[in-house]
């Protein structure tokens, strides 16, 4: 298990931001706001996640993990 670490990180990395998104949202609940993704938000929210998704996809078959 050499990469042990990296994948403790890689958790740890998306529980933070799984509670971010948790946080937000009630922050904004908690405001009485609407919550509602428009257009731009998803452009905005696919060219972040894709190129994460596409470079873990891509070390997983590759075997660098």
């Amino acid at each position: 298990m050499n990469d042990s670490a990296f994948t403790i990180f890689i958790i740890f990395g998306s529980i933070w931001v799984l509670m971010a998104t948790a946080g937000v949202i009630a922050l904004l609940k908690a405001d009485g706001q609407e919550i509602r993704f428009g257009k731009t938000g998803l452009i905005i929210t696919l060219s972040i996640i894709l190129p994460i998704i596409i470079t873990l996809a891509y070390a997983a078959f590759r075997g660098t993990f």
